[in-house]
């Protein structure tokens, strides 16, 4: 059976599906015929609905879980990994609620961490990631929210974090921060649910217990990262949150959507959006 896969070229990722898609375990007769994309590409084909399983940001899970259930590998949860806020070395007093802002996507959990914690900034563009610091430096926007590898460089490239938005969620709700999970459509019958939330998590124990193995994966899509960097990046987003969500997981996830809609950023709370094991 052949399942259509979606996923990004980050190398918690690539990290993650790499003994899956490339059959470094038994994936018990499934192919899987994948696209890799920018996240907030990803989040946009959700709506369309074209991919039976791909990664998918918290926040635009919460407008698409009529289509989508969450497995419960894969998630890219944890404590001390989330979106940073930044901008110039030097501008710091300068940025307020008219400043220009750029955010990776308008239905990244990190747009909605930074709603949550800035509601007045509401001037924002949309920027794929890895242009987010290049607007900035060059004066076209004044303050941006960073991702992924990024929060490991910007100092030294010439920022300052003006709000560690991980660290703002962790202190009002003492819990995980959910930045993205594994959906799978919900008209997969149920069984093939389950045999692909074993199969994803077997992919990520083979990377653990094998972790040069998917090297090769991870830097044909890793846009030049430097492997210390590359190796820090795996390390906080793959935790034991990617390999089963559990109960601290779900309440996390619930917690976010619970926070969105009393600050009236979602008008109802997704239900029924775990795949019951």
């Amino acid at each position: 059976m052949e399942i259509t896969l979606g996923f990004s070229s980050c190398p918690n990722d690539t990290y993650m599906f790499d003994a899956l898609v490339h059959k470094k375990i038994d994936t018990e007769g499934f192919d899987f015929n994948y696209v890799i994309s920018d996240v907030q590409e990803l989040n946009r084909r959700a709506f369309v609905g074209d991919l039976q399983m791909t990664k998918l940001s918290y926040f635009a899970y919460s407008h698409v879980y009529q289509n989508y259930q969450i497995l419960d590998s894969g998630s890219a949860l944890g404590f001390a990994n989330g979106p940073l806020f930044i901008c110039k070395k030097g501008d710091e007093k300068k940025i307020n609620a008219s400043s220009r802002i750029l955010i990776p996507g308008k239905e990244t959990t990190a747009n909605l961490l930074f709603s949550i914690a800035y509601p007045e900034f509401t001037n924002k563009t949309e920027c794929l990631f890895s242009e987010i610091e290049p607007k900035i430096m060059s004066g076209e926007y004044d303050a941006g929210v960073i991702i992924h590898e990024d929060r490991f460089t910007y100092a030294e490239r010439g920022f300052s974090l003006l709000c560690d938005l991980g660290t703002y969620w962790e202190s009002q709700t003492k819990s995980p921060i959910p930045l993205g999970a594994i959906v799978v459509r919900r008209d997969v019958p149920d069984d093939v649910k389950m045999t692909l939330s074993r199969l994803l998590k077997k992919s990520i124990e083979y990377a653990n217990a094998h972790p040069m193995d998917s090297y090769a994966f991870i830097h044909e899509h890793a846009q030049a990262i430097e492997d210390d960097v590359l190796r820090k990046h795996i390390a906080l987003f793959v935790n034991d949150f990617s390999l089963s969500l559990g109960e601290q997981g779900r309440k996390a996830v619930e917690t976010l959507y619970r926070r969105a809609y009393e600050v009236g950023i979602l008008s109802s709370k997704p239900s029924q959006i775990f795949l019951n094991l």
